[in-house]
């Protein structure tokens, strides 16, 4: 299949990207620093992307970051960041996309998931959850066969690293690309699916 990955020059896309080429599909890389250039804040990027790019199997995005804030402090502005981004502009992607994707393709978008309250992480909850309900409810109105799924992951070890945190909390990037990919390859519609501990390898 041809696969766009956007996003893919991050922890999680790079990895996704990594296990989808390993399964033999062609992957188009993504991102706001190119060679394909896309943010997905920006609509006209997701415009441009979709006029370059052509004749796709399936769109996967992993751009999807939203910045903590503060519940009490924080302004509407800064409380509400990862509006543009994460959710809408994922909404706004998937809505772009299934005009452009093959019959019979897939969409699959980031959400996250707190194993814990997060200081700061209430509004990055409420988006998670609206686009996990908006992908159970859209899922059914795709129309020519596409297929809409999430995938919410948790801490990623890669990036507590990064953070300089205790990495033993995360799961592998390469684990957590392995879900993006099974969802790929799979029949499965309106998935939202929590990755959180240990993916089982394959046999």
């Amino acid at each position: 299949m041809k696969i766009l990955v956007i996003g893919a020059s991050g922890v999680v896309g790079s990895a996704v990207a990594e296990e989808l080429a390993g399964r033999g599909h062609e992957v188009i890389r993504a991102s706001r620093r190119g060679p394909v250039v896309v943010d997905t804040g920006e609509p006209a990027t997701v415009e441009e992307l979709f006029a370059t790019v052509s004749g796709v199997d399936a769109v996967v995005c992993c751009a999807a970051n939203a910045p903590t804030a503060d519940l009490v402090e924080a302004s509407d502005d800064e409380f509400t960041a990862g509006l543009p981004g994460k959710l809408l502009g994922q909404v706004r992607l998937a809505r772009t996309a299934l005009h452009h994707v093959r019959d019979g393709g897939s969409i699959t978008l980031t959400g996250g998931t707190f194993a814990e309250p997060l200081p700061g992480g209430s509004f990055g909850a409420l988006v998670n959850a609206g686009l996990a309900a908006f992908v159970e409810a859209a899922a059914p109105e795709l129309p020519r066969g596409l297929r809409l799924n999430l995938v919410a992951p948790g801490w990623v070890r890669e990036s507590l690293e990064a953070f300089g945190w205790d990495p033993a909390r995360g799961v592998p990037a390469a684990d957590v690309a392995r879900v993006y990919a099974d969802l790929v390859d799979g029949t499965a519609t309106g998935e939202v699916v929590a990755v959180t501990g240990p993916v089982p390898s394959p046999r």
